[in-house]
């Protein structure tokens, strides 16, 4: 029905929705805008909330994984300096029992020193191997043993990693003092066989150790990698595009500028019927 009617103005009705509408519009820009998201609330846009906590779940995932696979390297490390340490000893170990083995030089005073200088080494491998943790965590003495890393963003045994040390104290590589000694000359001579095969298993447990550690780092770089991707894609989903955003608030401000004054105006028309009075 048209005309000019004085108790309802369908024309006002009319200007005061589409006025209405548009101030929903601007305000929910003016929230992107603000807080720089497109998706602010499971309100604005229901299956695109669910992804985007999906894809922001896996990215903190990935993020922690980053650091526990950097903590793994770093365990693996400092054991590997510590077998440095003890590969160091049992070098100077058998450069002691090859000089006792040579009898022909030997009395039983050099004999005598040798043996104290042996004993002190052993003693060190001891004190190397009871002594190097990582975070009170004890790496060397034998109980660090499947000791798992969480290096991926779900509990599957893909995203897992097990580190196991064998012990390197000096009653696990055969050279203790019970079984080692270079007091005599036929006593160096079995402390060289002892402890040539000490430096093979320290060399070869220090080898293992620098495979695993290289595994570590090609992992944390594939998760980095993956990280950035699914931040990436995060972000194109949830984050507000603020060059568009910016041309819809402009635009949405005209029609709102506009939608006042036709409103202004329309609440003027059932005035123009008491005219005809």
């Amino acid at each position: 029905m048209s005309g000019l009617l004085i108790n309802y103005n369908q024309a006002a009705v009319n200007s005061y929705n589409a006025l209405d509408q548009t101030n929903g519009a601007l305000t929910q820009i003016v929230g992107q805008l603000s807080s720089g998201l497109q998706i602010q609330s499971a309100a604005d846009n229901p299956a695109g909330y669910v992804i985007g906590q999906y894809l922001q779940q896996e990215a903190n995932g990935y993020t922690q994984a980053i650091s526990n696979a950097q903590d793994a390297v770093s365990v693996l490390q400092t054991a590997q300096g510590a077998l440095g340490q003890e590969a160091s000893i049992l070098q100077t170990m058998n450069t002691l029992a090859t000089q006792a083995a040579n009898g022909g030089t030997q009395t039983s005073s050099t004999l005598a020193a040798n043996q104290a200088e042996f004993a002190s080494l052993q003693s060190e491998l001891d004190q190397i191997a009871s002594s190097t943790n990582f975070g009170g965590t004890a790496l060397l003495n034998g109980s660090y043993t499947n000791q798992t890393f969480q290096v991926g963003p779900y509990n599957t045994s893909s995203d897992q990693i097990a580190i196991s040390i064998s012990s390197s104290n000096s009653t696990a590589l055969g050279v203790n003092t019970a079984a080692v000694s270079i007091g005599s000359v036929t006593a160096a001579e079995a402390a060289m066989t002892a402890v040539q095969a000490a430096i093979g298993t320290v060399a070869t447990q220090a080898a293992n150790i620098g495979a695993t550690q290289n595994q570590l780092t090609a992992l944390s770089a594939n998760l980095t990698t993956a990280q950035e991707n699914i931040q990436a894609a995060h972000a194109n989903l949830v984050d507000v595009n603020v060059a568009q955003a910016t041309t819809q608030f402009t635009q949405l401000q005209i029609l709102e500028q506009g939608g006042v004054a036709v409103l202004s105006q329309a609440q003027q028309l059932p005035s123009l019927a008491t005219k005809l009075l």
